[in-house]
């Protein structure tokens, strides 16, 4: 009987690990529906609706096949919109990366009232980006802007600032970037606090100092914090949307328009879903190749050697 027991033992504990297991793998359930009911199904309902001239508000479907991807590549608004987009996520995250990255590092420095400017500096990140874009247009605005107050009080005749379609763009790259400059901040204050300081350290020793210990030590040391920040500075830019509804809604014509402004404009105004559902695709296949792209770039490079 002691013997039965003894053989029975193993096999039982083996039964516990895997009833154990499969316990474990029940949690990834929740998630998974998640997953499927707010990423999957909008994706596969998006691109069949892409692929019919619906309305937006009529049950009836017609399906038109890829006509409307045809359109898309003879829209000239299109193609100027998906320029605007480029400008808009590969500029605010050039200027977000030199300014979050400075303000890092002046930041992690033991200055008085530090800890109150960090707070400030991300301050914005936490406000709704229509209420920043609605500040910045009080401040751009061409009758009672704060700016032009300045101007007039100079002596200097007041600006029409989004009349040129070239400055507007401009004007919205610096507001999305200062917005979230702070994000970027933090995101480099993290990676210079959990910096080994034996290696900085060692390498003062050695004599290495300024821009030299920057680029061969702290540098390399930050590449899992850029990685992360400019991914997520140049998907928040590509889908940018708030802020040039504020500012500029689109104008002057669709000169400042983005592919998401873009697409609500064919959607709501001009009723064309299926256009609209097919410049969302592009705009999801563009952010995912970009991505994923920049992901394996960024994890390529050697910083270390």
């Amino acid at each position: 009987m002691a013997k039965k027991q003894s053989v029975d033992q193993p096999q039982t504990r083996s039964l516990r690990e895997r009833f154990h297991g499969a316990n474990i793998n029940l949690f990834y359930v929740p998630a998974l529906v998640l997953l499927a009911l707010f990423l999957l199904y909008p994706l596969v309902s998006g691109f069949a609706i892409s692929l019919t001239s619906w309305d937006g508000y009529n049950p009836e479907r017609l399906f038109v096949g890829l006509s409307n991807y045809v359109t898309m590549l003879h829209d000239a608004n299109f193609r100027m919109t998906l320029i605007n987009t480029l400008i808009y996520g590969i500029g605010s995250t050039i200027i977000q990366q030199v300014l979050g990255l400075g303000l890092a590092l002046l930041l992690n420095a033991k200055i008085r009232g530090r800890t109150l400017m960090r707070a400030v500096i991300y301050l914005p990140a936490l406000v709704s980006a229509v209420i920043m874009g609605t500040m910045y247009y009080f401040i751009f605005q061409y009758q009672q802007g704060a700016l032009n107050a300045i101007l007039v009080a100079f002596g200097l005749d007041r600006v029409v600032w989004f009349q040129d379609p070239h400055r507007a763009v401009l004007i919205i790259v610096l507001v999305n970037s200062l917005q979230f400059v702070g994000t970027s901040m933090i995101i480099y204050l993290a990676g210079l606090q959990g910096m080994d300081r034996s290696v900085v350290e060692a390498a003062s020793l050695d004599g290495a100092t300024g821009w030299t210990k920057f680029i061969n030590i702290t540098m390399p040391m930050l590449m899992p914090a850029f990685t992360t920040s400019v991914v997520l500075n140049l998907i928040g830019g590509l889908k940018l949307f708030d802020v040039i509804k504020v500012l500029t809604g689109g104008g002057p014509g669709y000169s400042t328009n983005s592919v998401s402004t873009y697409i609500s404009i064919q959607y709501f105004d001009n009723q064309n879903a299926g256009y609209a559902a097919a410049m969302g695709v592009v705009l999801f296949l563009i952010i995912a190749a970009i991505t994923t792209l920049l992901n394996k770039g960024l994890g390529k490079l050697d910083w270390e050697s």
